[in-house]
């Protein structure tokens, strides 16, 4: 049996049946966060403290950038758990796990969204047979190589067309590179998909039932990593960044870190590090490639996709090498 098939042939336990319900945990999510959005200035009107009424913006406007992405996700790793065959994979992909790294990677390509909806897809890639080392190159590169986030950078950079390039291709290089290490030192039992609902009996009803699991279980890691960054922006004193701005290396490393902590969707962050102008172009680049793979957000959704033993040595390793090479083209190109 090869490390794939201890994955993917993990039994699942299936849900008991609910007949008439009607009103589900996936429809309460949904209100609440309708509400949270149709309602955000009268709560934040009630809230006196400005820290506090910082806190709700940021919250909310972490899960309306990212809400829709994840829902695309979800919709789309549903479609590949139930209408995509296994043999489908066999074909699309190399035989051999090296070669499938980078083909997974540039694979993203094609696919426009943004972190949260490439977890629940990775995770539904390596149930469909995907060796665990391609689909978590393809979770790196699709949100950071997609054409809609180079079209942002674009956009938000037009004196620095070089910049385009610079993140497409140092993005890619790091999640086939994390690929890679993931099939030389990875270890099957760090990856625990949770249980889904059994997938027998009609397509409809499988498809239906792996949209509201994986909602549910994304979703509320989504809210737990948009609290947790909302924090941190109320924290964190902005005139921190103001000193570290003259300082090459500290510069490079205060942009990485914020830009775990801001957790901003990936189609929108290069505006945010267009605004950053005190900031080098490097260090902005590092900002760029970290942000889409590893954020506060990311880290919680990951958690609850693939374990906590996965993501506590995913991330670090995923951080480490966005910075090193982040830096290093950033000085070659920039």
């Amino acid at each position: 049996m090869t490390a794939t098939d201890e994955v993917t042939e993990r039994p699942v336990t299936e849900e008991p049946p609910q007949p008439g319900r009607r009103f589900g945990s996936v429809e309460l999510l949904a209100v609440l966060l309708v509400l949270l959005v149709v309602f955000r200035n009268p709560l934040a009107a009630l809230i006196s403290d400005p820290r506090l009424q910082t806190w709700t913006t940021v919250f909310v406007s972490v899960l309306v950038q990212a809400v829709p992405f994840l829902v695309f996700g979800v919709v789309l790793s549903a479609v590949i758990a139930v209408f995509v065959p296994r043999s489908f994979w066999a074909r699309a992909l190399p035989k051999h796990p090296a070669l499938a790294v980078p083909a997974a990677g540039l694979a993203g390509v094609v696919l426009p969204g943004c972190e949260c909806g490439s977890v629940p897809i990775a995770g539904s890639l390596i149930r469909r047979g995907v060796t665990p080392a391609a689909a978590l190159a393809f979770l790196l590169a699709a949100p950071a190589i997609n054409p809609i986030v180079l079209t942002a950078t674009a956009v938000a950079f037009p004196n620095n067309p070089e910049m385009v390039v610079a993140r497409g291709g140092a993005s890619l290089v790091v999640a086939v590179a994390m690929g890679w290490l993931w099939l030389k030192l990875g270890k099957t039992e760090w990856i625990k998909l949770p249980p889904r609902p059994h997938e027998d009996g009609s397509r409809l009803k499988a498809f239906v039932s792996a949209c509201r699991h994986d909602v549910m279980h994304a979703g509320g890691f989504l809210v737990v990593g948009a609290a947790a960054a909302a924090t941190i922006n109320v924290v964190v004193p902005e005139s921190w960044l103001q000193r570290l701005a003259d300082n090459p290396v500290l510069s490079i490393i205060a942009l990485a870190v914020l830009a775990v902590l801001l957790s901003i969707c990936s189609e929108a962050d290069a505006f945010v590090a267009a605004s950053l102008s005190q900031f080098s172009l490097t260090s902005r680049l590092v900002f760029l490639v970290v942000g889409p793979m590893v954020d506060l957000k990311l880290i919680a959704m990951q958690t609850g996709m693939f374990g906590r033993r996965f993501a506590v040595r995913f991330a670090p390793a995923t951080f480490a090498a966005a910075v090193l090479v982040g830096t290093g083209v950033g000085m070659v190109l920039l």
